[in-house]
């Protein structure tokens, strides 16, 4: 009896040596890291949804994909960010600045999102702006073009990593006179709130400064979203001006072509649509040749042929069989720097402090597929992009639009310098553009 006792001691002491000499790798591996909560707001329903808000979501989708997978390129192959994989929470835009305050206040408090990235509108952007910075809310603004966001206020919590609209309508103005010599008169037609207002007044202004005996003539601001354009139309129909700068987007600019062809306006003078490039892929034939393209930056045709673009364009035309425009490239590069903001100041593998990814997102500089960003602007927290500009014609060969006779714009040349608000640098004649 005791004989078999004492093997059995043996037996289970030897067991123990075993586990004991065990290789570490065999121990029972850490606990993932806790996932990164991301609130993504875009329109998801509402006229502003089909040409923004749903590629700006898609943008997201696969990126986040993209990064929870550990498939996208360097120097965005770390899984998630920092290694903990990214959870979205995605929130529709729709609705009255109150209620996107709301929305914006319960995805910070009830859902304990780490992050906010989203926003199309500007006044919804003005409208949150404060907001984060009370709540010490990290938010990556992605789409709203005003420059007002900074130039107001400083901002603590708040990031653009997508350059303001100066930019577009500076480069619209240098890309009109190279192309249309002797310009003479000009008019506008912009919604009545802060995009189009400030987009009409930086392309004035850059017109005033680039072309000073060229007059503006026609200045039309009708009510967002108003959808009928008839008088309008009229109205611009007794202008002798030989061009139309407009900053309309979404289903108003898509109203506004179709009325406007109807009557033969784009015949009497050339379009200049700012964001234009977001409406080719759905208006296709029914865009005028010869209209004067933006995109918001070197986005969508307008991009550079690098292997970052070339990469975001396969995956997202092979998700969506369609090609990424300008509010899913703005979205993809809002995310990716901020987990380069986020991987900068995680230390020793500990998730960061809002403050940290805040220190870690100022200044920052990478290539995402629209090319070069520097957050240069506003101590840091406002990107600047080159841009571009190009001539659509749809390509009846290939059944597909083209944007030909593409123009670059340094950074430098179309965005003001650190310290100096936008309005002021225009109207002191764009001193130290770097063109």
């Amino acid at each position: 009896m005791f004989k078999g006792i004492t093997a059995s001691c043996r037996t289970l002491a030897g067991l123990a040596a075993v586990a004991l000499a065990a290789p570490a790798h065999a121990q029972t591996p850490a606990p993932a890291a806790a996932p990164i909560k991301l609130g993504i707001v875009s329109f998801l329903s509402g006229p502003a949804a089909s040409p923004f808000g749903i590629p700006g979501r898609n943008g997201a989708e696969i990126i986040l994909e993209a990064l929870n997978s550990g498939k996208a390129p360097a120097p965005f192959d770390k899984v998630g960010f920092g290694g903990a994989k990214l959870e979205a929470k995605y929130v529709d835009e729709a609705g009255s600045a109150a209620n996107v305050v709301t929305d914006f206040r319960n995805l910070v408090q009830r859902d304990q999102v780490d992050a906010v990235v989203g926003y199309i509108s500007s006044g919804n952007c003005l409208a949150v702006t404060p907001v984060a910075e009370e709540l010490k809310a990290l938010t990556v603004l992605y789409d709203c073009g005003t420059p007002r966001i900074f130039e107001e206020k400083a901002r603590s919590y708040v990031f653009r990593v997508s350059p303001h609209a100066t930019m577009d309508n500076v480069g619209a103005a240098r890309y009109l006179l190279a192309k249309k010599k002797g310009v003479t008169s000009y008019s506008g037609i912009n919604q009545n709130y802060a995009w189009g207002q400030d987009s009409w007044r930086d392309f004035v202004g850059a017109m005033k400064v680039l072309a000073p005996k060229a007059e503006a003539d026609k200045v039309l601001f009708p009510k967002l979203f108003a959808g009928e354009y008839g008088a309008e139309v009229s109205t611009l129909l007794t202008s002798k001006s030989q061009a139309l700068h407009s900053s309309f987007y979404d289903g108003d600019l898509e109203s506004f072509i179709y009325q406007e062809q109807a009557r033969g306006l784009d015949k009497r003078m050339t379009m200049i649509l700012t964001t234009g490039e977001a409406a080719i892929w759905r208006l296709r034939d029914k865009m005028p040749d010869g209209t004067i393209i933006g995109g918001r930056g070197a986005n969508g045709p307008l991009a550079r042929d690098s292997e970052i673009n070339k990469w975001f364009q396969k995956i997202f035309t092979d998700r969506y069989n369609i090609p990424p425009t300008y509010p899913a490239y703005q979205m993809a590069q809002s995310i990716l720097g901020l987990k380069l903001a986020y991987e900068k100041a995680a230390k020793g593998g500990a998730k960061p402090s809002v403050d940290d990814i805040a220190a870690g997102f100022k200044g920052l500089e990478f290539e995402g597929p629209a090319g070069k960003v520097a957050m240069s602007l506003a101590d840091g927290h406002q990107g600047v992009t080159e841009t571009a500009y190009g001539t659509y014609r749809f390509n009846k060969t290939k059944k597909e639009p083209e944007i030909v006779d593409i123009m670059r714009f340094p950074a430098e040349c179309v965005n003001p310098p650190p310290g100096i608000d936008a309005d002021k640098w225009i109207a002191d004649g764009m001193k130290g553009a770097k063109c």
